[in-house]
């Protein structure tokens, strides 16, 4: 007679699987990759918080960044015409699509598997909802706002402290650079805050949700986004120096040798025409005017500290927060500045015309004195028009 099957302890008979079997609370469908930042928004209050606040109407196109498991995907699907979902993990692309398997829904849903940020350019749309992974939240706002038609509203989820640098004030101690040129091309307002609980796996900074509104139509600045960020990068470099001191650095000013000379081959105007075109009074040495503006930081005790916290990497941030899409442009005039300074050819006056011009402006405009993080866009905008008006771009 054949052997009765072995007993285990618990009762049951033993097999030949027994010892790969897991507990129930295990069998998870996949593991969140945290290098695609996945961390699922659980609390279906917040989801709806987010639809709500997109004022979705049911005529629009919505995209969605990273939908997940679709727990906003299928909030948007019962309000809008049409929601595109966009995810670059594969898996992530199945599970929404799962998720409205069968539903009336399904046929609104069209799921992207891809990375939107190197896609040639984002599907166009009314609306964009994200729960954006940290990584790709400043990319994603500019290849929003880059699009020849944005869309009328986005509602995005970021983390806590790059929120507040988008809702940012000239003073705050987070204004930079992303503050300036994401409300100069947009409104943005904060939502609401997220506690980390409300995500799975929860993640180990706060987030809060923010509406952003795209500047469009004739409200749109007939400004080149690279115009406007260069002028921001020079300016933000070292947001606690003056103005005046920021454009005395020979590397500012080996760039506005460079353009002014392309501008003058532009428009047929001799480069080396002397100084006295440009306005001489406001020359002074470029080893002298840096001392000046180096003492008039220093005197101030609460600069030097902020000095201090910049050169351990305040502002380096900043220089993050631009995508590659919007730097192609400036890498060949980079590298050119890094190799090259101003002219020291006494033969020539171009480098004294290109400081007495900057200069010129600085003082023109009342700017010279101030600070970055003391500059609202107008400001910006007033000294971006002066500057051209001498014939300097910044592009």
């Amino acid at each position: 007679m054949p052997k009765a099957a072995k007993q285990k302890k618990g009762g049951g008979p033993s097999g030949p699987y027994d010892r790969k079997s897991k507990p129930a609370a295990s069998t998870n469908i996949f593991k969140f990759d945290k290098d695609y930042g996945q961390h699922i928004l659980k609390n279906p209050g917040i989801s709806d918080a987010i639809v709500e606040k997109a004022y979705l109407k049911p005529t629009d196109v919505v995209v969605e960044i990273g939908p997940g498991t679709g727990n906003i995907t299928v909030r948007a699907l019962e309000k809008a015409k049409k929601v595109i979902a966009i995810d670059i993990d594969p898996r992530m692309g199945a599970e929404v699509t799962k998720r409205v398997q069968g539903t009336p829904l399904a046929k609104k849903l069209e799921v992207i598997l891809g990375d939107v940020i190197k896609m040639p350019e984002m599907p166009p749309c009314d609306a964009l909802i994200s729960n954006t992974p940290y990584q790709i939240s400043s990319p994603l706002i500019f290849k929003m706002l880059a699009m020849p038609n944005p869309p009328r509203v986005a509602v995005l989820m970021f983390q806590r402290e790059f929120a507040k640098r988008l809702v940012a004030k000239p003073g705050d101690a987070l204004y930079s650079r992303l503050s300036v040129n994401v409300n100069f091309w947009a409104t943005c307002k904060h939502i609401m805050k997220v506690g980390k609980q409300n995500f799975k796996p929860p993640p180990k900074v706060e987030s809060d949700v923010v509406r952003i509104e795209p500047l469009i139509g004739s409200a749109r600045p007939n400004i080149a986004f690279d115009e406007f960020d260069g002028l921001l990068r020079i300016a933000f470099n070292r947001k606690n120096k003056t103005l005046k001191a920021s454009f005395a650095i020979k590397e500012v000013l080996a760039m506005c040798e460079r353009n002014y000379k392309v501008y003058c081959s532009l428009n047929n105007i001799p480069v080396d025409k002397g100084v006295a075109a440009a306005g001489t009074g406001a020359v002074v040495g470029e080893e002298e005017g840096m001392d000046v503006d180096m003492d008039d930081d220093g005197a101030d005790g609460d600069d030097n500290e902020e000095e201090e916290d910049d050169d351990n990497g305040m502002d380096v941030e900043d220089d993050e927060d631009m995508p590659e899409f919007f730097k192609e442009m400036k890498d060949e005039e980079d590298k050119a500045v890094a190799a090259k300074t101003p002219s020291r050819n006494p033969k020539s006056n171009v480098a004294v015309v290109v400081k007495a011009k900057v200069n010129k402006v600085l003082a023109s405009t009342g700017l010279g004195e101030k600070r970055a993080r003391q500059c609202d866009q107008n400001d910006f905008l007033k000294l971006l028009v002066a500057f051209h008006e001498e014939g300097i771009h910044f592009s």
